[in-house]
């Protein structure tokens, strides 16, 4: 059979998302007789397939992985048409969904012989009796090609170290060649020339041009300064991205006149379904580049918001006057709760943009005067509806926020706690659910490198996330500040500002896209332009006025420019020649320039290193705020020519080797690091896997399936429920609740917290709810009791300033996140901490890090008993339909669909929805035996 291919681009992105009628039944077999005859080959099986080699295993059968919905992200049109009108699934495209859909229900009974069951075994190479096929890509004597049976995973074998990463080129070609090539054109700005005009997709790749305007010779630049700044191993690095992109093309090669390439190409117009004219396009190296920086704003770019941080401060000093309005402000902000969960919690300490004794350089923008920076320009056709402007500024938006939606969760538990003595880890990425996923699943093999796990598709000429021969890795969004925003005064007109006293020009980039109607998206034909204006201190984003100046608001950060930096970390983690410990493990992390928390296990030992490259600040400089562009507030060392400075030593960054144990939910790292979202405070999510761990750790004797267990645990738990509830059900108990109507509330609520809280299937597959009126219930009194326990108290202008700072609330059925709703991930942003303080603060307990002031019934108890009561008996009057509206996967009322996770199709194949998990996308249980 051959391999077949992708889809569009994340969540936003909307290629086949409802195929016209002609392609339903009996005209798709008319379609699929006639283009069945060209997929013939592809993938040639060896007569006597052998196993890729598993030497210097040293798990011992005990690492496993996952990675929905499967391996298979590629898909002929014929396959294509199948699925849109039968829903058959090509081979490996959903065989890991299942599985990982069924731990929700199943992990109660887990042992660590039923790991398995729920994920793969990740061990090196595969048995004889497993091999599905064996090829030889482009007919090389270096390289050999090996998939499994079960999952069909590619195993890459090279002799030669050119060989083993053109290898690893053409199986991530095999595996994901559209989703490649539609996030090249993303990080290009060139997403609606390339897939289709609609909304969605408009919206997508003006987040990211906004975010990273290069230019061709950007991206150029920044593979010429990575490989020169980097000796020996740039050097391997440039060579090894030339041999994977050397791989990609000889794919496509070999794909285009053979007639099993994705069926995309065919239904977006760019190949002829009858005479195969048309083109694919070659990859080149900067298309890597601009394929790494999306997943590097996605993911690994901390901070921002800086100007949203000026607006909600002056609201506050606008009520409350300056010094108490910034006591106020302060107390929201959280910066450094003595009450938020830690990774490090042994008392470490690291001291990183931590609020000023006396801030200088302050750049507040006048009240009123901000807006922001146009981006669009000559629309056309489509381009000019309404919901065209919607989706610009719902991106606009995600770009700017500081909110930034890092995912991801780690559990590791060193071996003076485990009943083999042995290190356990259950860890992974979340970056959200798509069709196919962002990720692929590889093994390498070859001269320096051997590895396992997963890559960024376009990006996995090393696995970025996996094992070695005795060590397992892996990483967590950690959302420290590496972006600060200036007001550059502006001189002469609106396009030139002062630099060190000089009226200079503004650099203006700018791309222009054009689209017609496709098969895959309808959408009428328009254009625009969009057009960035940059400055040494990064792209404009807002337009004000500071005490009566005209400013413009840049952002800079320190990845900016370097997007291709950090090759050089992933190479090391892949080389097993450098990575023989825990200290190694921190000196390859401290090459990675993205900001990530990442986690280390072997037989042995555990560690932990914070990644990212963190700029010295000026002193007085709060990286709160926007400050002035001029040279007493610039980073230490900062040369703009470059966009490099002098960042933080390796030292300075939170890190350790084993501690008792590890958790991370993208909570904060340790004392005195201050991150940029909001909301690290006494009530995180991260708190539902400490809680789990450290009981577990108190009791000894952990395991795979115990550790996994409290994983998924937290998975389908509602943190709100578990942590804050009962506070709230404290001040209900204070004095009677007369209503009815609200005392049945009350019971049931009570009732659910006592079984857990948990938001699971009455059994699996019901699609219903246990507990589902108290789910319901909450999900609907939440934001009600917010507002009415903080907005009187606040004023309304500073409730909704802060509500831009953090959302009230992220429960799985809310829209959020660079996935929008049915993302899986939840309760990450929320007002979960302001409740829980004010709560026990109006009952009388103590509060370490408390709000400024008591909010709920202005804190009486009885009025705020009442206050409750009242909100409560408001939300359960409301129906299933009014909590749960319906959206273009599910209709009004049901609950279960709100929360389900789908797949979000980036391409033509399509998934059915499963149960809400709240748990990495890609994730590996391990426990190592042995070391080398």
């Amino acid at each position: 059979m051959p391999r077949r291919t992708p889809h569009s681009a994340l969540d936003r992105v909307r290629t086949p998302h409802r195929f016209p009628g002609f392609l339903k039944t009996a005209s798709v077999c008319v379609l699929v007789a006639g283009l069945l005859s060209p997929f013939s080959q592809a993938v040639a099986a060896d007569a006597a397939p052998k196993a890729a080699a598993a030497d210097d295993d040293h798990c011992g059968g005990r690492c496993s992985d996952i990675l929905p919905p499967g391996e298979n992200g590629n898909a002929t049109l014929a396959q294509i048409l199948l699925n849109q009108g039968f829903g058959t699934q090509p081979a490996h495209a959903e065989d890991q969904l299942g599985p990982y859909a069924n731990l929700a229900k199943g992990y109660p009974a887990l042992t660590d012989d039923t790991i398995n069951t729920f994920f793969n075994d990740a061990s090196f190479g595969v048995r004889s009796d497993q091999v599905a096929s064996t090829e030889k890509p482009a007919g090389r004597g270096d390289v050999t090609i090996v998939r499994d049976k079960k999952t069909g995973v590619p195993h890459i074998t090279g002799t030669t170290r050119y060989g083993t990463e053109f290898g690893a080129g053409y199986a991530a070609a095999e595996d994901r060649l559209w989703l490649m090539d539609v996030f090249r054109h993303v990080g290009r700005g060139q997403l609606t020339s390339f897939a289709g005009g609609a909304p969605a997709n408009q919206g997508l790749e003006q987040q990211f041009y906004r975010n990273a305007p290069y230019t061709e010779a950007d991206l150029q630049a920044q593979i010429d300064s990575a490989v020169a700044k980097n000796g020996a191993r740039g050097q391997q690095a440039l060579a090894d991205v030339n041999a994977y992109l050397a791989g990609i093309n000889a794919y496509i090669d070999a794909a285009d006149p053979g007639r099993y390439f994705p069926g995309e190409y065919v239904l977006t117009g760019h190949k002829d379904a009858i005479t195969n004219a048309g083109t694919i396009d070659h990859f080149k190296v900067t298309d890597l580049v601009a394929l790494a920086s999306v997943v590097g704003s996605l993911f690994g770019a901390g901070g921002g918001g800086e100007v949203n941080n000026a607006l909600s401060l002056m609201a506050a000093q606008a009520k409350y006057g300056v010094e108490e309005g910034t006591r106020v402000w302060e107390s929201f902000r959280e910066r450094n709760d003595p009450e938020a969960v830690l990774t490090l919690h042994d008392g470490q300490s690291f001291p990183y943009a931590t609020r000023p004794g006396s801030p200088k350089g302050e750049a507040l923008p006048d009240a009123g005067s901000v807006t922001e920076e146009p981006l669009l320009y000559d629309r056309t056709g489509s381009a000019t509806a309404r919901s065209a402007g919607t989706a610009a500024a719902t991106a606009a938006k995600a770009a700017l926020s500081s909110a930034r939606r890092g995912m991801s969760n780690a559990l590791v538990v060193g071996g003076r706690h485990t009943a083999s003595g042995h290190p356990v880890a259950v860890f992974g990425p979340q970056t959200g659910y798509f069709a196919p996923q962002l990720l692929l699943l590889q093994e390498i093999q070859g001269p320096g490198i051997s590895a396992r796990g997963a890559s960024f598709a376009g990006l996995s000429m090393y696995v970025e996330l996996g094992r070695g021969q005795d060590y397992s890795w892996s990483a967590t969004t950690s959302g420290q500040d590496i972006i600060d925003t200036y007001a550059v005064e502006l001189c002469q007109d609106d396009h030139h500002y002062l630099y060190h006293g000089t009226c200079t020009a503004m650099d203006q980039v700018q791309q222009a896209n054009a689209w017609k109607p496709t098969v895959a998206d309808g959408t009428k034909a328009g254009s625009y332009t969009m057009r960035v204006w940059r400055t040494k201190y990064g792209p404009v984003q807002y337009r004000a006025t500071v005490g009566g100046k005209k400013v413009a608001y840049t952002t800079l950060r320190s990845s900016y420019l370097h997007e291709a930096d950090s090759i050089i970390g992933f190479q090391m983690l892949n080389d097993p020649g450098f990575v023989q410990g825990p200290q190694d493990f921190q000196k390859a992390a401290q090459h990675i320039n993205f900001t990530f928390n990442w986690f280390y296990a072997d037989s042995a030992h555990t560690a932990y290193y914070n990644s990212g490259d963190n700029p010295v600040r000026a002193d007085g400089v709060d990286a709160e705020f926007p400050v002035w562009a001029r040279q007493p507030y610039e980073w230490r060392g900062w040369d703009p020519a470059a966009n490099t400075a002098d960042y933080t030593a390796p030292a300075a960054h939170p890190n350790s080797v084993d501690q008792d144990y590890y958790i991370s939910w993208n909570n904060k790292q340790a004392e005195d690091y201050a991150a940029a979202p909001w909301g690290e405070g006494s009530v995180h999510r991260g708190n539902l896997l400490e809680d789990r761990v450290k009981k577990l750790v108190a009791s000894g004797g952990v395991t795979r399936a115990s550790l996994t267990r409290a994983m998924a645990d937290a998975a389908v738990a509602d943190l709100r429920a578990e942590d804050v509830l009962p506070k709230l059900l404290k001040v209900l108990d204070s004095s009677p609740v007369t209503d009815p109507a609200t005392a049945a509330a009350v019971d049931k609520l009570r009732a659910w917290v006592a079984a857990g809280a948990h938001r699971t299937e009455t059994s699996a597959g019901s699609k219903k709810y246990a507990d589902a009126d108290a789910i319901r219930i909450l999900d609907a009194w939440w934001p009600l009791l917010v507002k009415a326990e903080f907005e009187p108290g606040l004023g309304s202008d500073l409730f909704t300033a802060f509500g831009a700072n953090l959302p009230v609330d992220e429960s799985p059925s809310a829209g959020h996140g660079p996935t929008g709703s049915h993302a899986g991930s939840a309760f990450q942003y929320g007002w979960w901490s302001y409740v829980d303080k004010d709560i026990r603060a109006v009952l009388g307990e103590q509060v370490r890090g408390p709000l400024a002031g008591k909010y709920c019934g202005a804190g009486s108890l009885t009025a705020c008993h009442d206050t409750l009561a009242a909100t409560l008996k408001q939300a359960a009057g409301l129906t299933a339909a009014q909590v749960y509206p319906g959206d273009d996967q599910c209709s009004a009322g049901d609950q279960w669909c709100a929360d389900s996770i789908v797949q979000r199709p980036l391409g033509g194949i399509k998934h059915g929805s499963i149960s809400w998990q709240n748990r990495p996308t890609f994730q590996q249980v391990v426990e190592y035996t042995s070391h080398r």
